[in-house]
């Protein structure tokens, strides 16, 4: 796989391929910085199950205001298993991304600056594949719909208008063991959902964002300040009169194996508290940790602030095994590669580091409210050869001219 990234800005900027699997070199990240009139190609080879992965900026610092201004598009991977599957799979008919981004708009309809609580951006309305008040025309009985929460603070949760079960089949990383009905599918940003919907011919149906206090973990007051109990149309659905059949839904989607915290090589902690990783900002040329290529490791994340954070690892699909003592509800026992941590939650993820090794470039971990972020919010990790140290310094970082 090789992708030319031209920078027409006038300002530097990265491209980051937010899920994937790949050297930390290739990652996009603060490191591989892109400047004006440069192109970046970077090249790996995708080894990872079928997924729907996505693209951003990810500049130190300035993340949230690139974002902000529109730069999200999805990178979706296919695999045989997936594709034996009777899922919708044609794309725009059947298949249809769904990306979702808020943000508001001037007078003369130029995007512009959006109310700031302490999670971040919060605009007043919502662009969806950078359309504004979408409809889809839909032709087939079940239609699938690839979720993207690609807001910078905002977090929706997608519930049908006539109150209808949603049903979800795939998280960030991919399949689920079997799909889940569920009353709303919660997207903090950077999440990714896939989720099914049967339609009867004629019908008009409204897919909404109603998030609340309580999806939160907030006092609703404090919600209400930072956008946690906004409402949005997000997408009409349109059936045609007559639709064409589709299959019905295997019970098992994808074979998932037994969390196995059994055989970890580390267990690392991660508090997340005000804008800051076990107490410390980021700093372009500090490794944080430095993790053994090969190995799996537990880490344990908790969010001990009364402000909602995510967390979000490059490079790596995890798996939860815990949120708070318990074994984490069928929805979120899929691969991840993020999560909402609610205010005094904690979570327990395995992750397996393999194929790459590079003691001189690192992956971040990271809230991904983007604001957040580029307070600091951010800590670097290096992944090398077993006896091996990270060499890396802040030389390192990567300019194309």
């Amino acid at each position: 796989m090789r992708v030319d990234v031209t920078n027409a800005l006038e300002v530097p900027t990265t491209v980051h391929w937010h899920g994937m699997h790949l050297p930390a070199e290739m990652d996009g990240g603060p490191h591989q910085m892109v400047d004006p009139d440069a192109t970046w190609s970077p090249e790996w080879d995708i080894d990872q199950q079928a997924a729907t992965l996505w693209y951003h900026p990810h500049l130190h610092g300035e993340t949230e205001s690139h974002v902000a201004r529109g730069l999200a598009g999805m990178f979706l991977i296919q695999d045989d298993v997936e594709q034996a599957l009777p899922l919708p799979r044609e794309y725009g008919v059947d298949d249809v991304p769904v990306i979702v981004q808020d943000t508001g708009f001037s007078d003369g309809g130029v995007r512009d600056g959006s109310q700031r609580g302490f999670a971040g951006r919060l605009g007043d309305e919502l662009l969806v594949n950078g359309m504004r008040g979408p409809y889809l025309e839909v032709s087939d009985e079940v239609v699938r719909l690839r979720l993207l929460n690609a807001s910078t603070a905002r977090s929706y949760a997608f519930t049908w208008s006539d109150g209808r079960p949603v049903e979800l089949i795939a998280t960030d990383g991919g399949m689920l063991e079997a799909s889940v009905e569920l009353d709303l599918v919660m997207l903090s940003p950077g999440e990714r959902a896939e989720v099914l919907v049967r339609v009867t011919p004629g019908e008009r149906l409204v897919l909404r964002s109603e998030m609340t206090a309580e999806a939160a973990g907030m006092i609703g007051s404090i919600a209400a300040m930072n956008g946690r109990t906004d409402s949005f149309d997000v997408l009409e659905l349109r059936a045609a009169d007559e639709l064409d059949a589709s299959a019905e839904v295997p019970d098992q989607l994808a074979e998932l194996p037994p969390v196995d915290a059994g055989e970890v090589a580390a267990t690392r902690r991660f508090t997340l508290d005000g804008f800051e990783v076990n107490g410390h900002q980021m700093e372009m040329g500090r490794i944080d940790e430095t993790v053994t290529v090969d190995t799996t490791e537990r880490w344990v994340v908790e969010n001990t602030s009364q402000m909602p954070h995510s967390f979000h690892v490059h490079d790596v699909q995890f798996r939860i095994a815990s949120i708070d003592g318990s074994p984490p509800p069928p929805h979120l026992a899929g691969w991840k590669d993020t999560i909402f941590a609610a205010p005094e939650t904690e979570f327990e993820l395995i992750l397996r580091f393999e194929d790459y090794a590079d003691p001189d470039s690192p992956y971040m971990y990271h809230c991904h409210l983007l604001w957040h972020e580029d307070q600091g919010m951010m800590g670097q990790f290096a992944v090398v050869e077993p006896g091996s140290s990270a060499t890396m310094t802040e030389g390192t970082t990567h300019h194309e001219h």
